[in-house]
């Protein structure tokens, strides 16, 4: 009883759908959509959390620039952290927030904090 991948071609969103057997119609759960497009699904074979954080805590480099606040360092470790999720779970504003550590940047503000109105 697998779960299969879709794209939904009336509301074209990607859509993950459980089927009891084969012979089933599915349907877009947003929309109700029967003209799906089956999609060729990824998966990705990732290491325990522990071996993770073993992978981190023993690059020194990286663990330095941890410790000195290094902006460049805390997109490696997002990276690392990250490593085996799906890129359509990122959102364009992490995507962003960590482009500019890659350049040096560091963020102005916590995570989650809006500026406020003027």
């Amino acid at each position: 009883m697998p779960i299969y991948e879709y794209r939904c071609n009336a509301c074209q969103r990607k859509v993950a759908i459980y089927l009891r057997n084969f012979s089933a119609s599915p349907r877009c759960p947003h929309c109700g959509g029967e003209d799906l497009s089956r999609l060729f699904s990824t998966f990705a074979l990732r290491g325990t959390y522990k071996d993770i954080y073993d992978d981190i805590l023993t690059d020194r480099q990286l663990t330095d620039g941890l410790m000195r606040n290094d902006p460049r360092a805390l997109a490696e470790w997002n990276k690392r952290m990250t490593r085996g999720m799906e890129d359509d779970m990122m959102s364009p504003e992490y995507e962003e927030t960590l482009g500019r550590l890659e350049h040096g940047e560091m963020p102005q503000m916590p995570v989650g904090e809006m500026p406020e109105d003027d």
